[in-house]
């Protein structure tokens, strides 16, 4: 039996390259620690980390069902279908775009289900990769639902990022996609971090970097998930210990974070590695991509830099440093997500 393609994440592009990692001593001296480092995603293709498990995990479902062990046999594949393969999901913005490239890439179709509240700026992007869009009346749940629901109508092959089975093979294929990312890590740190601060939506970046870095990480070794206050569905599920749905708006000002129910997947990950949770609050959230630039770091947003949001509350707060285990020898690796969007930003990268 020929091998799913692509077996490896880093066969996406033909010249992978990995994303710089970032040296901040100003941010180090502001939060009273040895070293803060911060991983720059938004030089990743589609700027954001987002590309690696999107495109990653919708190639591997095409290439399964097709039996294609190349891309040049999923193209094939795909331009013989009738009706076309077209994969489905979920998005606040950047997983809708990298499905959406994933489909370009193999030559099939592709339907985002986006909630009504994502800009338009997010929108024209996976437009202008050849998907359909349909937003949903509601928040990011309802468009999970939505998508969940044409897939089981047979209208197209579901790529979700989240979902209730601790064992989606989908699923398993985002985190597996996000796992580049801990490799390149652990090639370019100059010496093991002692803690990872790394937001969350549904929690798969986080389940991702939790895995790749935990044999690696030096003491204390501490990976706290960073959350808004109005969408910590993950911490949520560590407290109660499992994946639910939470109560209440989820609209924050880090966008691409308003999610109401952590991925089942990612919650065993998080749990089995012993990572923390923690909340920050809107005005955090917002100053973090302007400390960001102000320390020599990349232009991002606030679900971007909302790692940094977490690392700058703790260091901040006697309580959350004694517990964390942060000092003047910690070193702290962030990841800078995403890219800054512009309001006329529909070109994609």
């Amino acid at each position: 039996m020929n091998p799913i393609w692509p077996t490896d994440p880093a066969q996406l592009w033909p010249d992978p390259r990995p994303t710089e990692l970032l040296d901040l001593p100003a941010l180090a001296r502001r939060c009273g620690v040895a070293r803060v480092l911060a991983k720059a995603e938004n030089q990743r293709a589609l700027g954001s980390f987002k590309a690696l498990g999107g495109m990653y995990a919708g190639l591997r479902a095409l290439s399964l069902r097709t039996g294609a062990a190349s891309l040049e046999q999923l193209r094939e594949a795909c331009a013989a279908a009738n009706p076309p393969w077209r994969l489905l999901c979920a998005s606040d913005g950047n997983h809708g775009l990298a499905v959406a490239a994933a489909a370009r890439h193999a030559g099939a179709d592709a339907r985002v289900y986006l909630p009504a509240a994502v800009p338009e700026a997010r929108a024209a992007r996976i437009r202008a990769r050849g998907a359909q869009l349909q937003r949903v009346d509601g928040d990011y749940e309802d468009a999970v639902l939505a998508a969940e629901s044409a897939a089981a109508r047979g209208e197209g092959v579901l790529i979700a990022d989240t979902g209730d089975d601790p064992h989606d093979p989908v699923i398993a294929d985002v985190l597996a996609g996000y796992g580049l990312l801990a490799r390149e890590l652990r090639g370019q740190c100059p010496q093991p971090p002692s803690h990872v601060y790394a937001q969350a939506g549904v929690g798969v970046l986080a389940a991702a970097l939790a895995e790749g870095l935990h044999d690696w990480l030096r003491a204390p070794a501490r990976l706290v998930v960073v959350e808004p206050e109005r969408a910590a569905c993950v911490g949520h599920a560590l407290r109660v210990g499992r994946a639910e749905r939470i109560a209440g708006d989820l609209h924050t000002v880090a966008g691409m974070l308003s999610c109401g129910r952590a991925a089942s997947v990612a919650l065993a990950a998080l749990q089995r590695r012993g990572a923390l949770a923690m909340t920050v609050d809107e005005a955090e959230l917002a100053a973090a991509p302007a400390a960001v630039r102000a320390a020599g770091g990349p232009d991002s947003t606030a679900s971007g830099a909302a790692g940094l949001a977490g690392l700058l509350r703790a260091a901040a707060d006697p309580a959350l440093r004694a517990a964390h285990g942060l000092d003047e020898r910690s070193v702290v690796l962030v990841v800078i997500t995403e890219a800054a969007l512009q309001p006329d930003d529909s070109q994609g990268a």
